[in-house]
């Protein structure tokens, strides 16, 4: 009796695993799509959008360690302070904690900031919260690769 609970135990916790697992790779793609279509929004300047999916609270660091919040990521990509005109993602991954997603990517970013054409090779991570309203970017950080 006792080997048949401990089996049965066991196969519950299996499946509650199992059910996690899917969950959490569910969570990983849509905030993964989510992410490349930030990218989308900033070059597209869709602020709207993007001002949608950013938190208020937002810290963007950027890879020369300017810092910024919601109202100046937005309005610098309004006044042209900074345009991206495209954006090339190499690799994103995905990793789901309880009520955040932690996203790391490499890519290559063309912008233009203040008048400058720059290509920059990039090492980022963002996080993204669960709140009432979606999944908001809360903190990004990346550094320039060689």
């Amino acid at each position: 009796m006792k080997h048949f609970l401990f089996l049965l135990l066991l196969t519950a916790a299996s499946a509650a695993t199992a059910q996690k697992t899917k969950e959490e790779s569910a969570t990983e793609k849509f905030v993964l799509r989510l992410h490349e279509t930030k990218f989308r929004w900033m070059v597209n300047k869709r602020l709207d959008s993007l001002a949608n999916i950013l938190d208020e609270r937002l810290q963007y660091i950027h890879s020369n360690g300017w810092v910024e919040n919601k109202k100046e990521v937005i309005e610098d990509i309004r006044s042209g302070k900074l345009t991206m005109t495209k954006i090339v993602v190499s690799e994103a991954q995905a990793r789901v904690y309880k009520g955040f997603v932690i996203v790391n990517g490499k890519g290559i970013f063309s912008i233009i900031m203040d008048g400058k054409p720059l290509d920059v090779s990039l090492l980022y991570t963002k996080v993204y919260a669960k709140r009432q309203n979606g999944w908001l970017l809360v903190s990004r950080h990346a550094n320039r690769m060689p």
